[in-house]
């Protein structure tokens, strides 16, 4: 079967997930594409709508073995009417647990038939260069992996005349999901006298949670922990307090050390 147009949704505060899915579609290959970033909260307030005739990828990362509990609602929204969909995580090279198989059954429930999916290993949030986990992925390695996935989703495609045809992929994963789905609600960034209020960071934030006129002023209760301010900060200026979320990067930085890869599923 032929698609006609590709939709590549993405949600991706410090920029691996959208590496990995703009890797995933060079290696698909189709003309007419369109990228949705839902990291910013105006997009999530548009409805995605797709039809047979698309091929859906929807990568996310992973947080606390599971989907983000901030995309639920958005997912759940999705109208799709048989699409071929793909699903992707990214994980800090701890696991990935069961956010794979949960997001495949999200797209199922919306009406999609998934035909692949994969989970990639990109940078851990909590990462430094004090403390680094997965430092500087997904790199090389990774991408080149993700552009042959996305090759093989071609051929995977052109292999059935319709979705009809298209066998289920057998995803590992548990019932129930387990993990944790709550985030921590905590005051864990500093900021230094380093800060101009340039307003990077609160432009970038995935949840609104820093205010636009005074960026030391950061509601921990929509903070979900994603460090996007602190990655983005073009003088440094905000770093970890010593506390939860450090010691969480300690813990990180000494547990998974050992290189974890891809895994592709069809």
């Amino acid at each position: 079967m032929e698609i006609q147009s590709l939709k590549l949704v993405c949600f991706s505060p410090t920029g691996t997930t959208k590496s990995i899915i703009k890797a995933i579609a060079d290696g698909i290959n189709q003309n007419n594409a369109e990228l949705i970033d839902i990291t910013k909260p105006d997009v999530r307030k548009q409805q995605l709508q797709t039809s047979e005739n698309e091929l859906l990828v929807v990568a996310v990362p992973v947080y606390m073995g599971r989907v983000p509990a901030l995309l639920n609602e958005w997912l759940h929204a999705i109208k799709a009417c048989n699409t071929p969909a793909v699903c992707i995580v990214v994980y800090g090279n701890r696991v990935y647990d069961n956010a794979l198989l949960e997001l495949k059954d999200i797209l199922i429930k919306r009406g999609c038939i998934p035909i692949a999916g994969a989970a990639y290993i990109g940078e851990h949030s909590f990462s430094s260069s004090e403390m680094p986990t997965a430092e500087g992925r997904p790199d090389a390695s990774d991408l080149n992996h993700a552009e042959l996935f996305g090759r093989k989703i071609n051929e995977k495609l052109l292999s059935v005349s319709s979705v009809d045809h298209i066998s289920d992929i057998n995803i590992p994963g548990n019932y129930p999901y387990g993990g944790v789905t709550k985030l921590w609600s905590v005051d864990f960034i500093a900021i230094s006298n380093e800060c101009t209020q340039c307003g990077i960071c609160a432009e970038g934030c995935p949840v609104g949670a820093i205010d636009s006129e005074n960026s030391n002023l950061i509601d921990k209760e929509k903070c979900i922990t994603c460090c996007a301010c602190i990655k983005n900060c073009p003088e440094n200026a905000r770093t970890m307090k010593t506390g939860l979320v450090k010691e969480a990067a300690m813990q990180l930085n000494k547990q998974y050390k050992e290189r974890k890869e891809p895994v592709s599923y069809f």
